[in-house]
Formats: structure tokens, C-alpha cells, sequence
């Protein structure tokens, strides 16, 4: 595609628009914004940041990569994150809330989800490009909430 790729978490990174609370990098969206807005217009920005800090019409597609709760949970355990933060992460990935935020701040229509669960980078690689050349290319349906419910697994993921 040509694209430049602009890692949002590193650029909040090195421009240090964050602060520590609690083991993990709470980031001044606002600042990061400002910083972003700067950018080449020509790029692929990627993080779960993005629907907070890019303006709607700057995007001409947003893509947010989906993956199951089960796989999820490995991968933070073996980086030992907080077990808090652990379900905090995992309780938004269920319930779809950055989906549900691209949605709400770049449009639907410019937003699709691809599930990402046992994929290879390359398969992953190549529905993104379908999705960016706009043919009869679909994002995925991702339902996490109604497996995790299927499965009895509400109160392993949500401290209720």
C-alpha cells in the first residue's frame, strides 16, 4: 500500500504525554491529539488510541483488530500483567468498547473489525488491504459477549 506507519503508542511514548498509575501508562489523549494532527496525512496509524486522538476527517478507513478473550487472557498472563488490569482490558474487548468508540468518532461507515484469533500476520495483512481497495470486502462480525455468555464465563471476565 505505500503507507507510513505511525505506532500512536510510541509516539505518546517518546513525545511522554503519559503518566504511571498503577503498573500501566495512563495517556493525555488531548496532548497526544495535538501531536497527531501534525502528522503526514498519507500514513496507517495503528493503536487502540486512534479513535480518541485522530480527527473524523482525516481517516478514510479505520480497521480495529479483534481478538477472543480466551487467547487474550494467555497472552496477558504470560506478561503478567495486574490481574485489575487483566479484566479491565479483557471486560473492553468483550463488550467491544473501542469498536464501539471508532464507530462513534470516525463513523460507521468508515469502520470495520477483523478477528484477528488464530490469524497469521499475513492473512490479517491481506483482508486490511481488501478492506482499503473497497471492493465487495467485509469486516468480521465479532460477538465476544454472546460466546463468553454462551460459555458461563461472565463472572471470569467481570468482577460483579
Amino acid at each position: 500500500m505505500g503507507l507510513e506507519i505511525i505506532d500512536i503508542n510510541k509516539i505518546a511514548i517518546k513525545n511522554k504525554t503519559f503518566k504511571r498509575k498503577k503498573g500501566a501508562l495512563e495517556v493525555d489523549v488531548r496532548k497526544l491529539k495535538r501531536i497527531v494532527d501534525k502528522m503526514p496525512k498519507n500514513s496507517l496509524l495503528v493503536g487502540h488510541l486512534a479513535p480518541y486522538v485522530i480527527s473524523r476527517n482525516k481517516v478514510e478507513l479505520a480497521v480495529v483488530l479483534r481478538r477472543s478473550p480466551y487467547e487474550l487472557e494467555k497472552v496477558y498472563k504470560k506478561r503478567k500483567y495486574p490481574h485489575e488490569k487483566m479484566i479491565e482490558n479483557l471486560g473492553s474487548e468483550i463488550l467491544g468498547i473501542t469498536y464501539y468508540d471508532t464507530i462513534r468518532n470516525i463513523g460507521k461507515e468508515k469502520t470495520n473489525q477483523i478477528d484477528t484469533t488464530k490469524k497469521s500476520v499475513t492473512n490479517i495483512s491481506k483482508k486490511i488491504e481488501s478492506l482499503f481497495r473497497k471492493g465487495n470486502a467485509k469486516g468480521d462480525k465479532v460477538d465476544w459477549l454472546a460466546l463468553v455468555s454462551k460459555n458461563r464465563d461472565l463472572q471470569r471476565f467481570f468482577s460483579y
